[in-house]
């Protein structure tokens, strides 16, 4: 059984965070595990708030899982203060699983869940060690100062990322109108997946699961373009599938492929 240990935080209504990452990582046949960074009051309306846990918290949930069970993936995800993308990063500069490095910088709904003094640490000391970075367009913004407004845009948007000093970058194009278009580059090969935008509102969690499951299909063997590809696919089902919950944007359908 394939291990993938996720540090992130906790979405209480279920759709994103820890509970998307440990979803997926069911759903594609590995052994999930998790790190608690923070905890977030959240709904398919919002983000109501959200709490970091202590640094030292999260240094021994690390310690724990990766002194005794080890990891054969890891993954990244809202981690909120400069302290503790200090911390993660301190204690992953050794470690010689991939790394996926979803940098969450804004829910789905536009709320804030990194502070403004956590992107230069997030882009110094946590970008650098990825396997593969996962921004979407805002993010690749928060990240590098680089505004994509068109396709043409994304391959530019990766050469920013890749600069800062990790393997892959892919660069999500969702908020770009027409085709869900993401681009794949290391810096010599580049790769792009597309999808058709589909007519469902209920998307709450896909860069989560997105990213969780790109670190599933790492930690069963793909490289980096076969382990997206199969992992936009994955998502491209769980889209679909979304579904309405509360009064908003509803979660995307994690176990879609099970009830399919």
């Amino acid at each position: 059984m394939k291990r993938v240990l996720t540090i992130a935080g906790s979405d209480s209504g279920g759709g994103a965070g820890i509970q998307a990452d440990l979803k997926t990582m069911l759903a594609c046949g590995v052994h999930g595990m998790s790190v608690l960074a923070a905890v977030t009051a959240q709904n398919s309306l919002g983000v109501q708030g959200y709490w970091e846990l202590p640094v030292e918290a999260v240094r021994a949930q690390l310690d724990s899982v990766l002194g005794d069970i080890g990891a054969d993936a890891l993954k990244t995800g809202m981690l909120a203060s400069p302290a503790l993308v200090h911390a993660v990063a301190e204690r992953l500069r050794d470690e010689t699983a991939p790394l996926v490095v979803d940098p969450v910088g804004v829910s789905k709904h536009g709320d804030p869940l990194l502070q403004d003094d956590a992107v230069e640490v997030l882009r110094s000391e946590l970008v650098p060690l990825a396997t593969v970075v996962t921004p979407n367009l805002p993010e690749v913004e928060q990240l590098t100062g680089v505004r994509v407004e068109d396709e043409a845009g994304l391959e530019r948007a990766a050469e920013a990322v890749l600069a800062l000093g990790p393997r892959w970058v892919l660069v999500k194009g969702g908020h770009l109108p027409g085709e869900a278009v993401d681009l794949l580059s290391d810096g010599t090969s580049t790769h792009v997946f597309r999808a058709p935008r589909l007519d469902n509102r209920h998307t709450h969690g896909t860069g989560c699961t997105l990213a969780s499951a790109i670190a599933s299909r790492l930690a069963l063997g793909d490289d980096v373009p076969a382990a997206v590809a199969a992992a936009k696919e994955y998502v491209t089902g769980a889209l679909a599938a979304g579904f309405g919950l509360g009064a908003g944007i509803g979660p995307v359908d994690h176990g879609w492929r099970m009830r399919r």
